[in-house]
């Protein structure tokens, strides 16, 4: 039953237990079509509990990241508050709120979420505080553009020559930079090589970020280093022709993201996990590999990271990627095999329920992430337990939508 409060404004439906909860339906339940029957048992693992550090995740689908190009000044709308809730009130396990950038050209494009100023946390505390109302746990990617920054928004994707955005648009072409001189292509902004005072800015923007992200609540904090951006860009001896400590060995290639992981590590709570995102190959030779990826996944594992998030791709147009449901599943797969403590999410192309339950089903990760699928059906919890014949908890105010394996007048 849900407790009156002082101010009427601040009332809202107590969710006991939270949507997206695997429950045993009540004979009535079954009587009135809810369910066919009791839940399976065992229970699927999609719809297990997955012990996180801390954390207690009711389910295992869960919202990837994406760009929503929807802010001016880094600054939490409306928007960012009305579209995260609805995936956490629908019943997704964790939402990952999108790349944030931890300094102003650190974003990708100019209507890019930031975290580089404390007067961002208000903003983003209102879509924590939301979320934690359904008991979805509250994550956030931060990260840094590198030579994929000052790009314009994807509603402007093929309506010019150019992905550069302007000055007079809000980007910032030059102050776009990277580990090297080496553009992704002709459609982007050549950046400048990172000095050594530069590269130690960032490693405190990051560490900062993290801090701030953690006073605005989040429960989890990601680390973006995949997709071609600036984490990536160092991983990368595509990207990456440095001669000093920070290019040339894969130790010498990694030893940003490690500084940067150890260091917010040391200012998060002990029971606070941390994400690294990576991108788990090139799909060009000669450049990262998914060797690489578990190898680094063993250094990270040392230095305090919880969860590899296991994408691909993203930072050479010369890219050969494989396409078909799951083709980035093997990547976690191989860190949660080859990298024993370490815990693995797949993300790509997994559509379906009977996709995204076999992955965890068959120990290839311990989580999926969802993307355009969540876009298409932000229902996807509900609707993949339906399929499944799980019977699961539904937010309080959506309980008439819930689906019936039979008619009645219910």
């Amino acid at each position: 039953m849900s407790s009156f409060v002082s101010d009427p404004r601040e009332f809202y439906q107590v969710q006991n237990p939270p949507p997206g909860t695997a429950i045993e339906p009540t004979e009535l339940e079954i009587s009135q079509g809810f369910a066919k029957g009791p839940n399976p048992d065992p229970l699927p693992k999609l719809f297990q509990p997955l012990q996180v550090r801390g954390l207690l995740a009711k389910n295992r689908i869960w919202l990837s990241p994406m760009c929503m190009y929807s802010a001016q000044d880094g600054f939490a709308t409306d928007f960012h508050l009305s579209h995260y809730s609805q995936f956490a009130m629908r019943g997704a396990g964790l939402v990952m709120v999108e790349a944030t950038g931890v300094l102003p050209e650190g974003r990708i494009s100019p209507n890019c979420l930031g975290i580089w100023k404390d007067d961002h946390i208000d903003g983003l505390r209102r879509i924590v505080n939301h979320m934690h109302k359904y008991g979805t746990i509250a994550a956030i990617q931060i990260g840094h553009g590198g030579r994929k920054g000052s790009t314009i928004p994807l509603q402007l994707y093929g309506t010019r020559d150019s992905m550069r955005s302007t000055v007079e648009e809000g980007g910032w072409p030059d102050n776009v930079y990277g580990p090297s001189a080496i553009a992704y292509d002709d459609l982007h902004n050549m950046p400048k090589e990172m000095t050594i005072d530069q590269i130690d800015i960032v490693r405190q923007a990051f560490i900062d970020g993290a801090r701030r992200a953690d006073q605005a609540g989040f429960d989890v904090i990601e680390i973006h280093s995949a997709h071609g951006y600036l984490m990536f860009e160092f991983l990368s001896p595509l990207s990456n022709h440095r001669t000093d400590n920070y290019g040339g060995s894969f130790e010498n290639r990694t030893r940003l993201l490690l500084e940067i992981v150890r260091g917010i590590r040391e200012i998060l709570p002990q029971n606070k996990p941390l994400f690294v995102r990576i991108s788990s190959t090139d799909w060009v030779e000669g450049g990262w590999t998914g060797d690489d990826t578990v190898n680094l996944s063993k250094l990270l594992l040392d230095a305090g990271v919880d969860f590899i998030d296991c994408s691909s791709a993203g930072n050479d147009p010369r890219q050969k990627i494989p396409l078909s449901p799951g083709y980035q599943v093997q990547f976690a797969e191989r860190v949660k095999k080859e990298v024993p403590g370490m815990l693995s999410g797949a993300v790509g192309l997994i559509t379906t329920s009977e996709l995204a339950g076999k992955v965890v089903e068959n120990g290839s990760a311990d989580a999926v992430f969802l993307g355009r699928e969540f876009l298409r059906n932000p229902s996807y919890v509900y609707s993949a337990a339906h399929e499944m014949g799980i019977n699961i908890k539904w937010n309080n105010q959506y309980e008439r939508g819930r689906q019936k394996t039979k008619y009645s007048f219910v």
